[in-house]
């Protein structure tokens, strides 16, 4: 057997974490033969509902799970870590300004990041959930100064998810006829899910997104807003933000990190962009298309990019420099 992995999930007591964690600790992340040992971070009056899901979690009897440990110490939740999962983040309250959220989000994303610095492994893979997702990874990632901006991602993975699904649903195939969405930019409703690249199995057959569809109008009108809105539909549906889908798609995200993606796909994932091809500002957390080989993403290059997708591409990068430009504005507050 291999050694045990130290695998980070914060907010643990809440509720994408109570569908997360199970996926985690049966092998369906990391490996069916990788034994683990989940740290479980949450604030102090939620140590009690986390002593549940501790609980819970034991009663599973889940052969790879070496040890849960429950903790509202930074201390002990980022210490020599392999992998950490930021779901905590503040939510947005009735009233509240995007401005207020950014800021009660870069103080504990920095103190998160400055932890992740002092006490993880340096090559520690990092995902950030917990929204606004694009800025807290970024300001996560700049409050680390020791661990590689490569290590840091965050989750696009649920867009794509969705985006997928929608264009499969339309032709009436399976989601995994259905390759090489992108998710461009922010994880908010500028971002833009693209499929010009897109592949759909028709019959044995690859064959464009367009050419499968063969509906354009619903491709870049309706398609397009669905995926931009859909977590709010789901609130206003539920009650409740995704929870069982974020957790299969931070499962997605992770296990393609760990294991890598098939030759000839890719996935969405925001990722740092300094270096980028395609014209989007440095310095950004934005999803591209990414392929994944030894741990390591590389974003897809050379794709060809029309006017259509150029403006929305660029709408949401326009939001991120504004989010990003807001959030550095209190990093020495």
């Amino acid at each position: 057997m291999a050694e045990p992995i130290r695998v980070l999930v914060t907010g643990a007591a809440g509720q994408i974490a109570y569908s997360l964690l199970f996926g985690i600790a049966k092998g369906d992340v990391f490996g069916k033969d990788q034994p683990l040992v989940l740290v479980l971070l949450d604030i102090t009056p939620m140590l009690p509902v986390l002593e549940g899901v501790v609980m819970e979690l034991q009663d599973c009897a889940l052969p790879l799970l070496r040890e849960v440990i429950p903790t509202d110490k930074e201390e002990v939740a980022f210490k020599d870590l392999d992998a950490a999962i930021l779901v905590g983040s503040m939510p947005r309250r009735d009233g509240m300004e995007r401005k207020d959220l950014l800021k009660a989000n870069v103080a504990i994303f920095k103190a998160q990041g400055e932890a992740l610095d002092k006490y993880a492994k340096k090559t520690v893979k990092v995902l950030v959930v917990g929204n606004p997702a694009n800025t807290n990874c970024l300001i996560a990632a700049k409050s680390a100064p020791s661990i590689p901006k490569e290590n840091f991602s965050c989750l696009t993975r649920l867009d794509h998810n969705r985006a997928c699904s929608q264009v499969a649903m339309r032709c009436g195939i399976s989601a995994n006829g259905v390759k090489n969405v992108i998710i461009w930019g922010n994880h908010s409703s500028t971002q833009y899910p693209d499929v010009h690249h897109c592949k759909v199995i028709v019959q044995g057959k690859d064959v464009t997104a367009f050419d499968a569809v063969k509906d354009d109008a619903w491709l870049k009108g309706e398609f397009i807003s669905t995926v931009q809105q859909r977590g709010a539909a789901v609130i206003k549906a539920r009650k409740l933000s995704s929870a069982m889908s974020a957790a299969k798609a931070i499962c997605d995200h992770m296990r393609d990190i760990w294991t890598g993606t098939s030759e000839g796909e890719f996935i969405s994932m925001g990722v740092y962009s300094t270096g980028n091809s395609y014209g989007v500002p440095e310095d950004l957390i934005y999803s591209f298309p990414v392929s994944i080989k030894g741990k390591t993403w590389k974003i897809v290059d050379g794709l060809a990019i029309n006017d259509f997708s150029r403006a929305k591409m660029d709408a949401t990068a326009a939001e991120l420099v504004e989010e990003r430009d807001t959030a550095v504005s209190f990093l020495g507050v």
